[in-house]
């Protein structure tokens, strides 16, 4: 992995480029989620490529979707870049990035779910720390869409602590019982085990392994923890935090059957394992994470993931 590349200081009322990598999205959605940013006090710049429909369920063709990418870092006049939705197909972007107009113009990307290869792509390839956080229309058009505390202390540089009131709970310590430090990693669980096998496969040795996703099963869930393990990706993980797991659930089954399935399937994994922080897929207030930064789980009834160190430059 590159060294970590501190990003130069956001503007607090900045402007927002905006980009469609994998699907498209609702218009009502881009608009409500344009207003809310508005509201905040930041400038979203839309360009109307980036509603694009087609082919199929994608925002435009794979060189119309690398064009707006590279775009959206080369603009002189926006300093932050942000996802309007996921979806699926931003795995066709990977091979084409533009990476030396990017590393020419680094910003803050802010995504998750689809979009975890390229934000990863981008953290191992040239360093850019990776804001797994909130998108345009997944989570700014919900009134409650977005935990504005870690959004703004991400990008004001400032260091940030989440526990208990942004979900996190404690599943089990590690063998010996010591909190866990490493460079905060991951993302979308479905995505990374994707990700296996192609020359662009997670970089996890050394990391604090952060995991979460959306509308999977208990034993879907175990069977790609047994796909990281198997092509050994959590030989030197230090601890693993799992997001909230939105409806990942088998209809009928015991309520902590999702909680049970992690422990067995991570039965020799020597590290903490927590649960519940709503980062990525959420049922409200997104929260922001950087992946890149230095960052420390502790344990006990008050469990904490504390990030150590700034993303961006003060």
């Amino acid at each position: 992995m590159a060294g970590l590349l501190r990003l130069p200081p956001i503007p607090s009322a900045a402007a927002i480029g905006f980009v469609s990598p994998a699907s498209s999205a609702k218009a009502e959605r881009v608009e409500t989620g344009l207003k809310t940013l508005r509201d905040l006090g930041y400038d979203p710049v839309l360009d109307p490529d980036a509603l694009e429909r087609g082919p199929l369920y994608f925002a435009g063709t794979v060189d119309r979707r690398l064009d707006d990418f590279r775009a959206a870092f080369s603009d002189p006049y926006t300093s932050i870049v942000m996802a309007i939705r996921g979806g699926y197909g931003s795995n066709y972007l990977l091979e084409n990035l533009d990476l030396d107009t990017i590393a020419a113009h680094p910003k803050p990307l802010f995504a998750y779910s689809d979009l975890t290869g390229l934000q990863l792509r981008l953290l191992n390839k040239l360093g850019i720390p990776a804001f797994h956080g909130p998108m345009l229309a997944a989570d700014f058009y919900r009134p409650d869409g977005v935990h504005l505390s870690s959004f703004r202390s991400a990008l004001a540089g400032d260091l940030y602590s989440l526990g208990p009131p942004e979900g996190l709970r404690l599943l089990r310590p590690g063998k010996n019982q010591a909190p866990a430090r490493g460079t905060l990693y991951g993302g979308c669980l479905s995505i990374l085990v994707s990700l296996l096998g192609t020359p662009w496969e997670p970089l996890t040795e050394g990391s604090l392994l952060f995991l979460e996703d959306t509308n999977v099963k208990p034993y879907q869930i175990d069977r790609m923890i047994w796909q990281l393990r198997t092509a050994q990706k959590l030989d030197a993980v230090s601890g693993i935090v799992f997001g909230e797991m939105l409806d990942c659930v088998s209809p009928g089954s015991a309520p902590d059957l999702l909680d049970q399935a992690i422990l067995c399937a991570l039965d020799d994994f020597p590290g903490p394992i927590a649960i519940g922080l709503r980062s990525g897929h959420v049922s409200r207030e997104n929260v922001t994470l950087t992946f890149g930064v230095e960052a420390e789980l502790t344990l006990g009834d008050d469990p904490q993931l504390r990030l150590l160190e700034p993303a961006v430059a003060k």
